[in-house]
């Protein structure tokens, strides 16, 4: 279903925010991937589990499905995020209640669509969209009603601790992803063509608004200045413009409160003391566009190293040797995903050892994967999404023990 109409939900998603239509065309791809990923695997996940019992006794663990599930689900990926929990938490046989970002409403409607003409029963999914004073009412009530037994929600902090809040009160179970201000460490015997052209795309990709984008670069010095030299060039070939041409590389942001807030941000990192060796021209047309952007110089104690920067922004850190790149990836409240880039295996394994974050990946950019494990620590969120974890996140793991 979803290839099929593959053009059509592409186009939605970009008229509703901005993403550029092929990297549109490629979230509804992974979307597929990942209801084909469960198809093949749940039975799997979600076998029962045999375990060590007394002569005559057949003791194991079986996997039920809780009911009915509440997402609360953001705007940036609004057709990925819907089904990287619906594909897991409905295959083990829960309720799906998506509460989406008051701005994609079609992407919604897309993915009710997509269940219902899939064969699967009414009601088994359902779109709460609601105008965006009402939600917080709505999510509560939902939180309070014994018939919702957990809920799972990706966006903000403070949106994340509300929900967390409300479902403690109620005994729900959570699972929450709340950004990151992920690190790109990049070591002295790192392959730097190959560094660059994935730091361009991980800090670039869907305009820079990306919870798992890179955020901050903490390059050894014996390379800084060629990795900056070459990452400054990279974004001044970028091309900002209508997320419909297929000539452009990074569209609008996906309104002008976010804008607002990433030019502020900038603006204090400047005025804190970073440079911007490269600030970009936006097109003479209407839209949120903000120019890719490198700052370098950034000191602590300012947004670009504090706070997460939802744009195409990259901050680069000069850093001494591995044990200060490792210091700075963790000074942080964020911990959701970190990329180390070295010529050496087993240093690249031991950084990734080091770091604080739900994934690491050596000599890759960060992403999510149907196949393994995604999610967060420290201010990052909790729980797990994907991989077998995922499916077993809203389940009742009961023990069944028979003599």
């Amino acid at each position: 279903m979803l290839r099929a109409d593959r053009d059509r939900f592409a186009r939605t998603v970009t008229e509703e925010m901005g993403k550029p239509l092929d990297q549109a065309r490629s979230e509804v791809e992974k979307c597929a991937w990942v209801c084909e990923h469960y198809a093949e695997h749940a039975g799997s996940y979600l076998a029962d589990d045999a375990h060590p019992s007394p002569p005559g006794t057949d003791v194991r663990t079986v996997h039920e499905p809780l009911g009915p599930v509440l997402a609360v689900m953001p705007w940036n990926f609004p057709l990925w995020q819907v089904f990287r929990f619906a594909a897991p938490y409905l295959t083990a046989g829960n309720v799906g209640l998506l509460k989406h970002a008051p701005s994609v409403p079609g992407c919604a409607r897309v993915a009710v669509e997509v269940f219902e003409r899939a064969g699967y029963p009414e009601g088994v999914f359902q779109d709460l969209t609601v105008e965006a004073e009402r939600a917080p009412d709505l999510v509560a009530d939902l939180l309070a009603d014994d018939r919702v037994r957990a809920a799972t929600l990706t966006g903000s902090g403070p949106a994340g601790r509300s929900l967390a809040s409300e479902a403690g009160e109620n005994l729900k179970k959570t699972v929450l992803e709340l950004g990151g201000s992920d690190p790109f460490v990049v070591l002295d015997d790192a392959d730097l063509d190959a560094a660059l052209e994935a730091g361009t795309t991980a800090r670039t990709l869907n305009s820079g608004q990306s919870c798992i984008a890179a955020k901050r670069f903490l390059v050894h010095d014996a390379v800084y200045d060629e990795f900056r030299d070459g990452l400054v060039e990279r974004f001044e070939d970028l091309t900002v413009g209508d997320p419909f041409d297929p000539e452009t590389d990074v569209g609008p942001l996906a309104g002008d409160e976010h804008l607002e807030r990433l030019a502020d941000q900038v603006e204090r990192t400047l005025d804190a003391g970073a440079r911007a060796p490269v600030d970009g021209e936006t097109p003479d047309r209407d839209g949120a566009f903000y120019p890719p952007t490198v700052l370098v110089d950034v000191p602590a104690d300012c947004p670009a190293t504090d706070e997460e920067l939802f744009g195409p922004v990259a901050a680069l850190f000069r850093v001494e040797n591995e044990r200060e790149a490792v210091e700075r990836a963790n000074a942080t409240d964020y911990g959701l995903g970190a990329s180390v880039w070295t010529e050496d295996r087993e240093r690249g394994r031991r950084v990734a050892g080091a770091v604080e974050a739900g994934c690491t990946y050596v000599n890759q950019l960060t992403k999510s994967d149907p196949r393994v494990p995604f999610g967060g620590v420290k201010g990052s969120g909790y729980g797990r999404e994907l991989g077998g974890p995922g499916v077993r996140e809203f389940v009742n793991r009961k023990t069944v023990w028979v003599e």
